[in-house]
C-alpha cells in the first residue's frame, strides 16, 4: 500500500510503498501501538514513516 506523509523535517509530502492493509492502520490510527497492529516484518525506518513521515535519509540528514 502506498502510505503518504507530510514531513515535518522538510516540509515535502512523502510517499512510501509499504507491506500492510487498511484495516492495519485503522487499528493503529484507533490507537493500537504500532507494533501490535503493524506485522513484525515491518522494518523500524517503515514504522517511524507511518507515525512521523520522516524518511530514513531526512533523519540522516539531521544528524551530519
Amino acid at each position: 500500500m502506498l502510505i503518504y506523509r507530510n514531513s515535518p523535517v522538510t516540509g515535502r509530502i512523502n510517499c512510501m510503498s509499504i507491506d500492510v492493509t487498511q484495516d492495519q492502520l485503522n487499528d493503529w490510527e484507533s490507537g493500537t501501538l504500532i507494533q501490535n497492529a503493524m506485522p513484525s516484518h515491518l522494518s523500524a525506518d517503515e514504522r517511524e514513516f507511518i507515525m512521523t513521515g520522516i524518511m530514513a535519509s531526512e533523519w540522516d540528514s539531521l544528524h551530519d
